[in-house]
């Protein structure tokens, strides 16, 4: 790789590293120390995803205009003083205002961090973005398990932690990003995709998918909320809680060339990949669900490691598959917005459902969004099967 694609990588790794001091204990933060139900701390995630979508959306409209560089420095420097500000004032309702910048700035960065991979290091492909998800996970795992440790000693530390690690971004940015070229005018964004779609099969199909897509969010980021709350209710301490995500990090970095041959013989079958991933995201829950030791979360977190390996790459995939020719980012658009919606979602359903009644209606419930998934992703191609049907019958 290229040295300015190195930079980027490790950019993302520090950033990503310091956003998961804090993203796996908001829920028990405002749970436990603010005081606050499952329903207000579902809430208050909502509103952190719901400014990362239109973080999105101007970065990638600020970086066709102003550069990468700029942008970037823009969304870190408003990250930094909602760090700041978490780090001086983390009570009620401070918490919420900052978290939500928080979630803006950081949506401001990562369309540009993944534009910028491409224009640096064009010959290499995909693997220029994969590089960026390997950085991605590599924070995860490392700021996941330093926060669990950290919180259990002060969750003032974690927010230092967090600005500390921030502000070294912002250092690697400043530096290392300024002669970074970048192609304008050729990030595909949402909001510069205005002509409409002229085959609505297609449309119709990334739609179906894609509401799959959201339904296993809703219950994938129940990990993040509810049940990182249930962990601290039944006995498993924060660091117990923080070393769940650092296996989920470094189990997808490590399990890279075991899945690679599995992933070969779905190349078929993308489609079976997908509902292969979600059954197995039910089995992980079901495991949760009579969990009462540290050993049985972490095997259901390492089950539903192994289903979002098969799940989550295989979506854009299809969506790129699917998308007519300069259609790839509006397509990408539709299936990251529905990525964070269930993201923004999720939180708030499950704290209602366990607030009004308890985690075993939650876990039963979640495991009937995945099987609804489950239905929607092995039909969703039929608009395209009929629309091949009735060409061949016109062409006969």
């Amino acid at each position: 790789m290229p040295k300015s694609l190195w930079l980027l990588v490790i950019g993302m790794m520090v950033n990503t590293t310091g956003s998961s001091f804090l993203w796996p204990l908001n829920t028990i933060y405002i749970n436990e120390h603010l005081g606050k139900s499952l329903s207000v701390a579902g809430f208050v995630l909502m509103l952190n995803s719901a400014a990362s979508v239109i973080g999105n959306l101007l970065g990638g409209a600020l970086f066709d205009k102003l550069g990468g560089y700029r942008t970037v420095l823009f969304g870190i420097i408003l990250t930094i003083l909602a760090a700041l500000g978490l780090t001086l004032w983390h009570d009620w309702p401070n918490y919420v205002i900052f978290l939500t910048i928080t979630g803006f700035g950081s949506g401001i960065i990562f369309p540009c961090v993944f534009a910028m991979a491409g224009s640096v290091w064009k010959e290499g492909g995909r693997r220029a973005f994969n590089a960026i998800y390997v950085a991605q996970n590599v924070g995860v795992a490392v700021g996941s398990a330093l926060g669990g440790f950290v919180a259990s000693y002060s969750f003032s530390y974690i927010f230092i932690a967090n600005l500390l690690m921030f502000i070294i971004f912002l250092l690697i940015a400043f530096f290392g990003y300024k002669n970074m070229s970048a192609e304008q005018g050729k990030q595909a964004t949402v909001i510069a995709q205005q002509s409409r779609i002229k085959n609505k099969q297609v449309l119709k199909a990334l739609i179906m998918l894609c509401s799959a897509y959201l339904l296993c969010w809703v219950g994938y980021v129940q990990w993040q909320a509810t049940i990182s709350s249930y962990t601290q209710h039944i006995g498993i301490t924060l660091k117990e809680y923080g070393l769940l995500w650092t296996i989920n990090g470094a189990l997808i970095v490590i399990a890279q060339p075991v899945m690679t041959p599995l992933i070969k013989k779905f190349r078929a079958s993308m489609k079976g990949q997908i509902v292969t991933g979600i059954i197995i995201f039910i089995i992980s829950f079901a495991v949760v669900s009579v969990a009462h030791s540290l050993s049985a979360f972490v095997i259901a977190m390492i089950i539903l490691t192994l289903g979002e390996m098969l799940v989550w790459p295989a979506i854009p995939t299809i969506a790129n598959q699917l998308s007519p020719k300069g259609k790839e980012g509006l397509f990408q658009g539709i299936v990251n917005s529905t990525a964070t919606g269930g993201r923004m979602v999720g939180p708030l359903l499950g704290g209602i459902i366990v607030d009004l009644s308890n985690m075993s209606t939650l876990f039963i419930s979640l495991i009937g969004l995945f099987i609804i998934s489950i239905g929607l992703s092995a039909i969703y191609d039929r608009p395209l099967k009929s629309t091949a049907k009735q060409e061949q019958t016109i062409s006969m």
